[in-house]
């Protein structure tokens, strides 16, 4: 791939961003015609139309879309790129406006902080834990903790640490109900429901012929796992919580997992995610290989016996 050929990508991708040639021409210092024929050209090496025209507006082909989320992935990784190196030398410092989901920010972002503050003395933390997916540009915040499949394809995401869920009870509950051998005698118990989670009332698994999908029901539906991990200590019912969140109740055999050769599929996995910048800051780059370096391995709730 030559040099012209990024430089085209990039342009494409700033003409999709600004909804026209002559914006995203002036964006770039360049003349109108000049983008134009660099769009032209990258059409012509790849065979396909990216761009439908009109005299009134833009838009996507299919295949422009596809091509174009590659194009602003490597703009970003390019400017990110660019960005560690500018700023290697600065000193982090200002407010760090952080999201967190609640029980995951409680008992993991949070024990971090303090050591990060005492690395960077001219840094402070304002983190606000709260299970919804908060807008980081509208509210302000400069990066945001998410776990699960991501769906915001405008942020720039690093992978921290896999996530996979543990599907347990108390022994008192499955002395009395049973303990279910496969998914589907799920429907015949009571199930602790997370409102949050994107499937629903639906549960998966991975089995030896692929993803199993089990609807499940119960009486208590919550949209926090610390009320229903306490639900599941009393013996209410089956839940299935992230193993970040079950490890310790586990360990001490407060609850049982159960359906152990059923291995719930990865729930996605613990990412940093941040607004696409030309320039990073190094505040937000530091926070993020500072978690990325305390989560690194095999995590704590991740560890056999969970």
């Amino acid at each position: 791939m030559t040099y012209e050929h990024l430089s085209a990508m990039a342009v494409f991708a700033r003409v999709v961003e600004e909804g026209s040639f002559s914006h995203a021409a002036r964006g770039l210092g360049l003349s109108k015609s000049a983008v134009s024929k660099q769009v032209g050209r990258l059409e012509d090496r790849l065979g396909v139309r990216l761009l439908n025209r009109t005299t009134r507006q833009l838009s996507l082909t299919e295949a422009g879309t596809a091509f174009y989320e590659h194009c602003r992935q490597l703009v970003a990784d390019a400017e990110a790129a660019e960005s560690a190196v500018t700023h290697l030398a600065a000193a982090p410092r200002g407010t760090l406006r952080v999201n967190a989901p609640m029980s995951f920010g409680q008992l993991h972002v949070a024990p971090a902080l303090p050591d990060f503050l005492q690395a960077y003395p001219e840094l402070s933390v304002e983190m606000q834990l709260s299970d919804r997916t908060v807008d980081l540009i509208e509210e302000g915040f400069d990066l945001a903790i998410r776990i699960g499949q991501l769906r915001d394809s405008s942020l720039i995401a690093r992978r921290l640490a896999p996530v996979r869920r543990v599907v347990c009870a108390a022994p008192a509950y499955l002395d009395a109900h049973g303990r279910p051998g496969h998914p589907r005698e799920l429907k015949d118990h009571e199930c602790l429901i997370y409102s949050y989670l994107s499937s629903g009332r639906e549960w998966r698994f991975q089995g030896h012929d692929g993803e199993l999908r089990v609807p499940v029901q119960g009486r208590l539906e919550v949209n926090n796992g610390d009320a229903l991990l306490a639900a599941a200590r009393q013996g209410f019912g089956i839940v299935m919580l992230p193993a970040f969140l079950a490890a310790d109740d586990v360990k001490a055999g407060r609850l049982e997992p159960v359906l152990q050769d059923w291995c719930e599929t990865e729930a996605g996995g613990v990412h940093a995610v941040f607004p696409a910048s030309r320039n990073l800051s190094p505040k937000v780059r530091v926070f993020v290989d500072y978690l990325a370096r305390r989560f690194s391995g095999e995590p704590d709730w991740d560890r056999p016996g969970v």
